[in-house]
């Protein structure tokens, strides 16, 4: 469980995050969505114990700020929206970098290692880049391998921040799909943030809805992603449709075609 209580941010004396209380039960899936600049990387770092906060943020019950950096890469993966690449590297070695928190010092990877990042790279289809160098990777199959190396952690928290930047539809998907999968079969605990509102609503259990640094709107996708509450906070036109169940499709408009359609939530 990933709970945040009362937790503030800032950077210098800008205050970034303001009193925000969270929870992601074992498991689940919630999904931070707002503009630009409201907060939501902030909480991801907070969680991911790179930058320091007011309050308290629990991770299975132990206080992030007590554990040591080891015992956090072995709790919590990351996706940064902007990761660094090292040079020269291949996109195999990169993914097999995601078992350094389970090494003990100066060790070497082993059989299972190996075995485990290999698992990943086929998973994510990756197998015919395994040997090329990151810098001659397209945005799309950098952003796969980030996420590779992020899954071979085997951590049970994930952190994804902006997962799909630079992937197509069918990758947007095929990604995840692959971590709902792994958050179904093996328990794993999702803490993302998203700007595509869609998917951000399909895929998420929950969404919390964070403006100027605070949670406005916590709750299902047919409960946040609604027309009134899209146009106050993003001053988008949008169309919201319903999707399957509880999913909703979120369209922008333009300026000539936003009269109100009888399909909208």
């Amino acid at each position: 469980m990933i709970r945040l209580e009362h937790v503030f941010i800032g950077y210098g004396d800008a205050p970034v995050v303001r009193d925000v209380s969270l929870v992601v039960p074992s498991g689940g899936w919630l999904t931070l969505i707002g503009p630009n600049g409201a907060g939501k990387t902030s909480v991801l770092r907070a969680v991911a114990g790179l930058v320091s906060h007011e309050g308290r943020i629990t991770l299975g019950g132990m206080a992030v700020r007590d554990l040591t950096p080891r015992e956090l890469g072995q709790r919590v993966a990351v996706v940064p929206q902007e990761p660094e690449v090292p040079p020269g590297m291949t996109v195999a070695e990169y993914v097999l970098l995601g078992r350094t928190p389970h090494l003990s010092y100066l060790a070497r990877e082993g059989a299972r290692d190996r075995r485990v990042a290999g698992d990943v790279v086929e998973r994510l289809q990756l197998g015919a880049l395994s040997s090329r160098e990151l810098g001659r990777l397209s945005g799309g199959e950098r952003r796969r391998a980030v996420i590779g190396r992020a899954l071979a952690q085997q951590a049970p928290v994930l952190l994804l921040d902006e997962p799909t930047t630079a992937l197509d539809v069918g990758r947007q998907q095929e990604v995840l799909d692959l971590i709902d999968d792994l958050r179904r079969q093996d328990g794993l605990t999702v803490l993302a943030a998203m700007h595509d509102l869609t998917l951000a609503g399909q895929y998420a259990e929950e969404l919390a809805l964070l403006v100027d640094g605070g949670v406005v709107a916590i709750g299902r996708a047919d409960e946040v992603l609604t027309r009134s509450a899209i146009e106050r906070h993003y001053g988008a036109r949008v169309r919201v449709l319903p999707v399957l169940a509880a999913g909703r499709a979120v369209v922008p408009v333009r300026a000539e075609r936003a009269a109100a359609s009888e399909e909208e939530v």
